[in-house]
């Protein structure tokens, strides 16, 4: 798995600018920090002369002794021993660290199986090398159409071609044995290279391939984990997880290998759990085991006909089972209080609700105020205006004293002559239906 902005150019990432070692780790799988490179040494000369190796981007990785007089660093290109020829690899770690890697594999440091380095590899070296890298796609996909030619019941995952282009290394997978001696004679005609066949196994096939995990991350066998450890169902059921083969198994058709992970810490924590205390005896029938709350420290258990679950504390079942090995029954089941694990719901804000606190009729009437202000302020004195302080039609304008007379009429004076006598007050309703007074 690659840096999302590393694009390789002229053998080297582009995205991170590292040169070849990416600090990220993604560039080359299965990286190792060399944490001891700056470290100074008293004596240079009892340092480690053995050097990591890896090829194919991380996907092998080997040792290789450097009997030359140059110090090497992390991400250089070196030309090493091959099969009657060179290959080309990228140094993964120097120094004391490899010294460590050697004693944790039991490799010896001056083992005589132990290839050397040549030299730093140059550019007729790197152009072979990438010669043959760029051959290994097309001879991978032909490999598998003879391989299904022959009906062998093996997958090639992967092809490896020497630099020099004088071996291939096909790594396949297989439930069981394959005789592929045919299949050999058909590569080395067909290919015209020595070739070497490998099994490896599902989780080595999950590791060159690479993916993301059910938890959102790189995978781990191929990001920094190397030693596959056996994995089964009993630690799934230590950890009171449901046996279900789909969410339990990763990518390679296995069970997960961060089943392993917190193993220790539940069979530490199970340590305290009585044993044999799957049934308990009650006056009411027996009472059957049905989960444990590991980290709590409760036991649940169930009555017959009864769906009711009873929380019990260890100290608690140790009791009762004291009590039934000397033929005593409990009536009733001491239980414990569980505290509710449902977050508590937080007060919701409360919003004042202003609708029909502003009634849009007076914003017009504060509207039409304003207008007819700014409309006086802007008239002259030549101007004639209406009884509204509007100014007059084309024709009618004239001095203020004939705008007065332009005025229409008292509405007074159009109803006609004041009724004498007492007036009587009309409701809005009956405006409509007037009459004279009595």
């Amino acid at each position: 798995m690659g840096c999302s902005s590393c694009g390789t150019k002229d053998g080297k990432p582009s995205g991170c600018k590292s040169n070849g070692g990416c600090s990220s780790g993604g560039c080359n799988r299965l990286n190792v920090h060399d944490w001891l490179a700056n470290l100074p040494f008293s004596d240079p000369a009892v340092s480690c002369r053995i050097v990591e190796i890896s090829f194919n981007n991380g996907s092998r990785k080997d040792y290789f002794k450097n009997t030359t007089l140059h110090h090497f660093n992390k991400g250089e290109m070196v030309s090493v021993e091959g099969v009657s020829g060179f290959d080309v690899g990228e140094v993964n770690l120097s120094g004391e660290l490899v010294r460590l890697q050697l004693k944790k594999k039991r490799i010896p440091e001056d083992s005589a199986e132990i290839k050397k380095i040549l030299r730093r590899s140059t550019e007729v070296d790197i152009q072979k090398w990438k010669e043959s890298k760029s051959k290994e796609r097309e001879v991978l996909a032909r490999s598998r159409a003879v391989a299904k030619q022959l009906n062998l019941v093996m997958k090639i995952c992967e092809v490896e071609i020497q630099a020099d282009g004088r071996k291939a290394t096909f790594f396949y997978t297989a439930e069981d044995r394959v005789d592929f001696r045919e299949l050999i004679k058909i590569y080395a005609t067909e290919f015209k290279v020595k070739v070497e066949m490998k099994q490896i196994g599902a989780r080595q096939e999950a590791a060159k391939v690479g993916g993301i995990g059910s938890c959102g991350r790189e995978l781990c066998c191929s990001s920094w984990l190397n030693e596959f450890k056996s994995v089964t169902t009993a630690m799934a059921r230590y950890q009171n997880l449901s046996i279900n083969q789909t969410k339990l198994s990763g990518q390679c058709g296995r069970l997960k290998c961060c089943l392993n992970y917190e193993l220790d810490t539940y069979l530490d924590a199970l340590q305290h759990f009585p044993d044999h205390a799957d049934v308990l005896q009650t006056a009411k029938g027996n009472a059957q085991l049905i989960k444990k709350d590991i980290f709590k420290n409760l036991m649940w258990y169930t009555l017959p006909d009864s769906n009711k679950q009873y929380p019990l504390s260890i100290d608690t079942v140790k009791k009762i089972k004291s009590l039934n090995s000397k033929g005593i029954f409990p009536e009733e089941l001491e239980t414990e209080e569980v505290a509710s694990t449902s977050k508590s719901k937080e007060p919701e804000p409360q919003f004042v609700d202003v609708v029909g606190q502003i009634s849009l009729r007076s914003l017009e009437r504060n509207a039409q105020k304003r207008r007819g202000t700014r409309d006086k302020g802007q008239g002259t004195r030549g101007q004639g205006f209406n009884t509204k302080g509007r100014s007059l039609p084309a024709g009618q304008a004239g001095t203020r004293d004939e705008a007065r007379e332009s005025r229409p009429s008292d509405r007074r004076d159009n109803r006609g002559p004041k009724p004498q006598g007492k007036q009587i007050k009309l409701n809005r309703n009956d405006q409509g239906n007037r009459r004279d007074p009595a």
